[in-house]
């Protein structure tokens, strides 16, 4: 099985008014596919920066970004929307549901960019909630929901066009324990039975137990290689 991400002297720069901020600098990572890999490091690390890069959420000042054979960072602006669309599921630590649709209505809110029915989009976000373990609150609305159950609706939400990469930031930021802890066994699930790759920053050393690697930023730099469980 080889790398579903390889970046290759990946660097970032922001500038402010005439200050040159580097957040990356040259980074080399490969990524296997159907691994789980947590990011971790102090705030400022660039840990966010490189998953949106990945993401294919933000582009590079240097360097290349491959995900799945194509080089994203070669990409237009419309074409990089269309490879998002069809290849990565977005998870934040702020679920952002919108307030007045009901759970499945939200999960459904990606297909609308395809071209596919609306019985089938019912469908397959009604299959999507049931394998989250919310298929008996898809008339809920977020307002409706506990904190837990609506990043539940998130991940399906992510999850609903069959993604082959999920990027994760922080998706338990806002939980209590035992409501991470389902969130993140969630993760593990889609990981282990449903061949996804998931990357998620977190600054939780319990959270990046679940995953199969963990990587170390500092100062945007990668310091170092873990890992968490045997893969």
């Amino acid at each position: 099985m080889g790398a579903l991400v390889e970046l290759r002297q990946l660097s970032k720069v922001y500038e402010r008014g005439r200050q040159k901020i580097e957040v990356l600098h040259h980074v080399d990572l490969d990524i296997q596919a159907r691994d789980f890999v947590a990011l971790m490091g102090p705030s400022g690390s660039g840990k966010t920066t490189l998953l949106n890069l990945i993401g294919g959420l933000d582009s590079p000042t240097e360097g290349s970004i491959v995900v799945g054979e194509q080089r994203i960072d070669h990409l237009s602006e419309s074409a990089l929307a269309r490879w998002r669309a069809a290849n990565v599921g977005f998870v934040f630590q702020f679920y952002n549901l919108l307030p007045m649709l009901s759970a499945r209505k939200n999960v459904e809110l990606p297909l609308l960019l395809t071209r596919l029915s609306a019985a089938q989009r019912r469908r397959n976000a009604g299959i999507a909630l049931e394998l989250v373990g919310l298929g008996d609150r898809s008339a809920h609305k977020p307002g409706e929901l506990s904190g837990g159950q609506q990043q539940r609706v998130a991940i399906a939400r992510a999850i609903v066009s069959d993604p082959t990469l999920l990027v994760c930031d922080e998706p338990t930021g806002d939980l209590d324990r035992q409501s991470a802890a389902e969130v993140l066994s969630l993760l593990q699930l889609l990981n282990r039975e449903h061949g996804k790759t998931i990357i998620i920053v977190t600054h939780d050393p319990k959270a990046a137990e679940y995953a199969r690697h963990t990587l170390h930023l500092d100062k945007g730099t990668l310091v170092e290689h873990g890992e968490s469980l045997p893969a």
